[in-house]
């Protein structure tokens, strides 16, 4: 079992609803828990599905919730309580110089640029990090049952003694027992010299 807690970082486009649902549960069960956005903007859903609202990544959510009515009319206003209980607002990935170990992301797009961010970032120490998505929907309900999988995924990589050499075997399970594909990297985060291994 690792000396120290696993640092685990949750992201998904906005840190709106996947990532916050993770971030909820994971920090319920104990874990050193971030989430964050990868996106330029947050966007949340508007009556009309092809304009949603675009906010910069500063908006706290009681500025979020300032029209309650129409939250409610779209079904965010349990999402944007809950997160505001978490977190004062949304994060954007790319602000953050904080060290990982395990970085979960909901879906490839996500995925892609999660690593392409930490492949282009500098950073002072040598890291390795690992980076795996989970492709799931952008809904309340997959996002729930994403979050307990992901959850019982970090509650088993908490205990393995070998993080490098045993993740694939147990990535390998989880697909074969939830029917997804898992995409997985292994970043080596150096001073001078980025490698993905």
């Amino acid at each position: 079992m690792p000396s120290s807690p696993l640092r685990v970082a949750v992201v998904c486009t906005s840190n709106q609803k996947q990532s916050m649902e993770m971030h909820n549960l994971l920090r319920k069960e104990g874990f050193s828990i971030r989430s964050f956005g990868t996106g330029p903007h947050v966007r949340l859903p508007e009556p009309s599905p092809d304009k949603p609202s675009i906010y910069d990544f500063t908006t706290t959510y009681d500025f979020l919730r300032k029209d309650k009515d129409l939250c409610i009319q779209n079904g965010i206003l349990h999402m944007l309580n809950r997160n505001k209980r978490i977190k004062p607002q949304a994060e954007r990935l790319q602000n953050c110089k904080n060290l990982f170990d395990l970085m979960l992301t909901c879906e490839e797009r996500v995925y892609d640029q999660t690593v392409e961010d930490l492949n282009s970032s500098e950073q002072e120490t040598c890291q390795p990090v690992h980076v795996i998505n989970v492709d799931m929907q952008d809904n309340h309900e997959e996002a729930t049952l994403g979050a307990f999988l992901i959850c019982e995924l970090c509650q088993l990589s908490q205990h393995i003694e070998d993080m490098e050499n045993e993740i694939d075997e147990l990535l390998h399970e989880f697909q074969e027992k939830s029917s997804r594909i898992f995409l997985h990297s292994l970043l080596l985060l150096t001073p001078d010299l980025v490698s993905q291994a």
